[in-house]
């Protein structure tokens, strides 16, 4: 396939009206001209093949004339406050006289019906396609409906009606009544595999949350903030990213905590199968490790929950007990949602993985599987689920366990603790190839496209995050669903969620595979009706949003964020003046939410120490050894910014001055940085535990893989000993000082 032989005019045309953006401008400044070759292979991935000139006219015309070759579009968003709402109609020449008929069904099944003469509907434009005239007139909905999803059904007399979801939505995003005024709320970020406890078997469970979130509460914290939990790959447990998950709507179930399960009290099997002394020196080996060994994990947990579910299905399932009628309701929820599949695909393909994996471990990749069990919907994946029963319902049976446990878990610290302590949720950009979401829609997860990051002071390089882009346009032609579903998932316990990337509601970098991560280019998604589409759900659940706004940001979208209620994403470091120095905090946005770095970034501990860049230059991570020096002094130029920031705010004596290359990370300077954090004005400010517990290695470094132990690190000590820690206490007592705590705001 020859790019350079396409039709420019066809080519260019066809890569603007399918949101390919033709340049895009690096951190740097610097300009980059998209590729001919990679506009046509997003094309062709988008199921727009334009390798030639004729191709690519075809395409082009196709393309264009889809809108008008249907009365109405799949899906339209309604502004809560600008109805009665218009749905466009495409109508080709008609004879006079002649009506639509209309069906309005609301989200609670209310109906109503009527006829449109046309004559009545306001022309907008025209187009000539075959030689006919067609027409776009504006149908004016019959009333003004409530905020949700409904359906509006349009026929011409005597033709097939066309359906279109009728999305009416609010501007903006729910924010909690604290932040109506001048308060300002703050909390305890942590990563749930890195917490030791005496009850974990060698990484962080839902049990470890509340304990966290319970004391995190008492020393003042509004809000327990951890990484995505998204389900990720049971059979593989080596693959650990919770940004690469296999499901974004389900959660990881090694998690679990097992002896808080109910069956496990009353099974004498489990029991006995725990107690047992090699077991628990397994348990003791894993706990005391570094770094969490997820092999090791998963097979002390995994076995344990094969022999619950077998007790529960004999002594509930079989009975139909209280128990088992909870089962029954949490999958049923799932039957009634977006997509009444999602739960039952997602355990059939655990269960196909497992099957294939048994035999090959080749095949992890459902890519690698006969073609028969690629297509969730074939007869040889009925056949396989009519077949495993017991297998597909196992793995229904952990999810609900982990649900249930995520749940128990943050309303225990609210008993505890007599407060509203909510829970921050993470969620990731995407999924991978390789997952249960590509598996059971891989026509709209682009697999020959990888999401990533042009190259930045960060990874010059550039970066291929190995995700699969949802295409923007299958996005509106199913009326948004999987958006929607992700969405209620990942609310369903938070009181606020932090959408990673959030750049890519605008734009997301597509890296065609087999090219180079500076290769890529952006392609738009369409902000407007994603940012209502969170406003609607965020209202319902009453969870707050955090846009992650960090990187190669597009114009416009801080301010669209800004008007959708939805916080931006202030970091310590990159909040600076152009000379370099740190920005005053005074001068920090309301709407933001205030933290000291990331988990993509350096620790605080790491920053003081250069420890990040010794991880860069173990591995290569420099083009040069000149941009290597650079790093070096800049950092030493930064920790004495910092100080001076520090003494500017009056958080810091001035005197005696203190050499910043000799001087530690203490924790009277810990708790001056977390200050001055807090003195932003900034609605929401998160502390991460790595931070204030003095830790020098990162949690994850972009664009590793086996190279740096990511998603890996332990905290240095258990929980209930990390808040009593000095530098941890002392920074808290800090931020509080300064915010105030969630105890005083619950009585005022």
């Amino acid at each position: 396939m020859d790019a350079t032989t396409a039709s420019a005019s066809a080519l260019d045309r066809l890569a603007e009206l399918a949101g390919i953006e033709p340049r895009y401008y690096d951190i740097w400044g610097n300009e980059h001209r998209t590729p001919p070759e990679t506009v046509v292979a997003i094309l062709d991935a988008l199921g727009l093949p334009a390798g030639d000139e004729e191709t690519a006219a075809r395409s082009l015309t196709a393309f264009e004339e889809r809108p008008w070759r249907r009365l109405t579009e799949p899906s339209a968003i309604i502004p809560a406050e600008a109805q009665p709402g218009t749905v466009p109609v495409s109508l080709p020449p008609v004879p006079e006289g002649q009506a639509l008929v209309w069906t309005l069904v609301t989200e609670d099944g209310e109906t109503t019906r009527g006829r449109q003469p046309i004559a009545d509907m306001a022309p907008v434009v025209t187009r000539e396609i075959d030689g006919r005239r067609y027409e776009r007139r504006l149908f004016v909905l019959p009333r003004t409906l409530p905020e949700g999803y409904h359906t509006l059904l349009v026929a011409m007399d005597g033709h097939k009606p066309y359906e279109t979801r009728l999305i009416v939505a609010p501007a903006r995003a729910w924010l909690p009544p604290e932040m109506s005024g001048d308060q300002r709320l703050w909390g305890v970020v942590c990563q749930l595999y890195s917490l030791r406890s005496a009850g974990n078997w060698g990484i962080g469970n839902f049990a470890d949350l509340g304990e966290v979130a319970r004391l995190a509460a008492e020393q003042g914290a509004d809000i327990i903030g951890i990484n995505p939990l998204h389900a990720l790959f049971p059979i593989n447990p080596e693959h650990a990213s919770p940004y690469s998950p296999s499901s974004r709507e389900f959660l990881n179930t090694i998690y679990i905590d097992v002896r808080a399960v109910p069956d496990f009290a009353e099974s004498p099997e489990a029991q006995a199968m725990v107690a047992a002394p090699e077991f628990q020196a397994r348990v003791e080996a894993a706990r005391a490790t570094e770094l969490v060994d997820y092999s090791a994990v998963s097979a002390l947990i995994m076995p344990v929950l094969e022999v619950l579910y077998a007790h529960f299905r004999e002594h509930h399932l079989a009975r139909g007990t209280e128990r088992a009628r909870a089962f029954h309701a949490f999958r049923r929820s799932f039957e009634q949602g977006t997509d009444p599949q999602v739960l039952e695909n997602f355990a059939i393909f655990m269960a196909l993985q497992e099957s294939f994996a048994a035999t090959d471990r080749t095949r992890l990749d459902w890519q690698t599987w006969p073609k028969a069990y690629q297509e969730p919907g074939s007869p040889e994946v009925h056949a396989f689920a009519a077949n495993h029963v017991e297998r597909i319902e196992y793995h229904i049976y952990l999810q609900w366990v982990a649900d249930t446990q995520l749940g128990e878990a943050m309303a225990a610290a609210n008993r505890a603790t007599g407060g509203t302590v909510r829970l921050y949720m993470d969620r990731a950009v995407g999924v991978g190839g390789d997952s249960a979401a590509a598996w059971s829609d891989h026509v709209a997860r682009l697999l020959p496209i990888s999401v990533g990051a042009p190259p930045d002071p960060f990874n010059q390089l550039g970066q291929n995050w190995g995700l699969k882009p949802y295409s923007p346009i299958r996005m509106r032609e199913e009326g948004f669903r999987s958006y929607i579903a992700v969405l209620r998932s990942n609310m369903r316990h938070a009181g606020a969620l932090r959408i990673d990337h959030i750049a890519g509601m605008r734009r997301l970098y597509w890296v065609p595979v087999g090219q180079g991560a500076d290769r890529g280019a952006y392609v738009r998604y369409p902000l407007e009706e994603m940012l209502r589409i969170l406003a609607l759900e965020s209202h319902r659940r009453q969870c707050l949003v955090i846009g992650e706004d960090l990187g190669t940001i597009p114009e416009g979208l801080p301010e669209a964020l800004n008007t959708a209620n939805v916080l931006s994403y202030r970091v310590l470091q990159f909040e600076r003046y152009e000379n370099g120095l740190f920005r005053d905090a005074r001068e920090y946005p309301r709407a933001a939410l205030v933290t000291a770095g990331t988990h993509d970034l350096p620790t605080l501990g790491g920053l003081w120490t250069g420890r990040d860049l010794e991880w860069r230059q173990r591995l290569n991570l420099y083009r040069d050894e000149q941009s290597r020096r650079r790093d070096v002094e800049a950092r030493v130029t930064d920790k004495r910014r910092l100080v001076d920031a520090l003494i500017h705010a009056g958080l810091w004596p001035a005197e005696p001055p203190i050499d910043t290359e000799t001087y530690p990370l203490d924790a009277a300077l810990l708790a001056a940085i977390h200050a001055f954090l807090a003195r932003t004005p900034c609605s929401l400010m998160m502390v991460a535990l790595e931070d204030v517990l003095g830790q020098v290695e990162q949690m994850n470094l972009p664009g590793t893989i086996d190279e740096h132990p990511n998603w890996r690190r332990k905290l240095h000590l258990p929980t209930d000993a990390a808040f009593r820690e000095p530098a941890v206490v002392a920074s808290l007592a800090a931020v509080r000082e300064e915010r105030g705590s969630s105890a005083e705001r619950s009585r005022g």
